[in-house]
C-alpha cells in the first residue's frame, strides 16, 4: 500500500517536472519574438516605431537635430554612408533622407540592416514610414544604390517632460551579411533550371 502511494507520488512529481521542462523549452523559443514585439511596441532599447502615414496637424515650432550613423559588420564588403551627417527637423515634420550603399565585391552579396535611435527613451517617438531596413538587400557586383528613409518625430514627444531638454537624436544603422539570401522567385515564363531535366 505504501509503495503504491509512493509510486503515484513519484509519477505526479515526474509529470510536473516534465511539464516544467516543456514549458521552459517553449519559453526559450518564444523569448526572441516576444522581445522583438515588445521593443517594437514600446520603443524599448531605442527601437523605432513603424508608421503607416504622416501625423495629422502642422509640425511644431520646436526643432531637433537628427544625426545619422552608418556601419557595416565584418564579412559584408559594402560601403555604406548617409548623404548628410545630420539635419535639423521640426517635430512632426515628415522628412526623407538618403543613404548610399555600394557593393565593393566582385560577387553578388546580401545584407540586412539593424537599427536603433539614441537616446534610448526616444524610440517610441521616432516614427519610420519607409525604410530600407524592412527588407533584405541584394546587391550585384559593384552596384551602387541610394536608399531612402522617410520618418518623423512624433509630436507627442513635446508633451513628455523627460525629453524637455532633448536637442539631438541619433539614428544608427548597421548592415549585417545575410548568409542564406532569399531566393528570387522565377518569372512565369522562365524555366526552372534548378529541377534539372526530367
Amino acid at each position: 500500500m505504501v509503495s503504491r502511494r509512493r509510486l503515484t507520488r513519484d509519477a505526479i512529481v515526474a509529470s510536473i517536472c516534465g511539464f516544467v521542462v516543456v514549458l521552459m523549452v517553449g519559453a526559450s523559443y518564444a523569448a526572441v519574438p516576444f522581445y522583438n514585439w515588445f521593443c517594437r511596441a514600446t520603443g524599448f532599447n531605442g527601437t523605432t516605431q513603424v508608421a503607416t502615414s504622416a501625423p495629422s496637424g502642422a509640425p511644431l515650432a520646436r526643432k531637433v537635430t537628427v544625426r545619422f550613423d552608418a556601419n557595416v559588420a565584418p564579412g559584408l564588403p559594402w560601403k555604406f554612408e548617409p548623404e548628410q551627417n545630420e539635419i535639423e527637423v521640426k517635430i512632426g515634420e515628415v522628412v526623407t533622407v538618403f543613404f548610399s550603399v555600394t557593393n565593393q565585391a566582385a560577387r553578388t552579396t546580401a545584407g540586412q540592416a539593424a537599427y536603433n535611435v539614441t537616446p534610448l527613451t526616444v524610440g517610441s517617438y521616432f516614427q519610420k514610414i519607409n525604410c530600407f531596413c524592412f527588407t533584405e538587400q541584394t546587391m550585384a557586383p559593384g552596384e551602387k544604390r541610394d536608399m531612402p528613409v522617410v520618418f518623423y518625430v512624433d509630436p507627442a514627444l513635446a508633451a513628455d517632460s523627460e525629453n524637455d531638454g532633448l536637442n539631438t537624436i541619433t539614428l544608427s544603422y548597421t548592415f549585417y551579411p545575410v548568409r542564406d539570401p532569399s531566393s528570387k522567385p522565377l518569372a512565369a515564363s522562365e524555366p526552372d533550371k534548378r529541377k534539372g531535366n526530367l
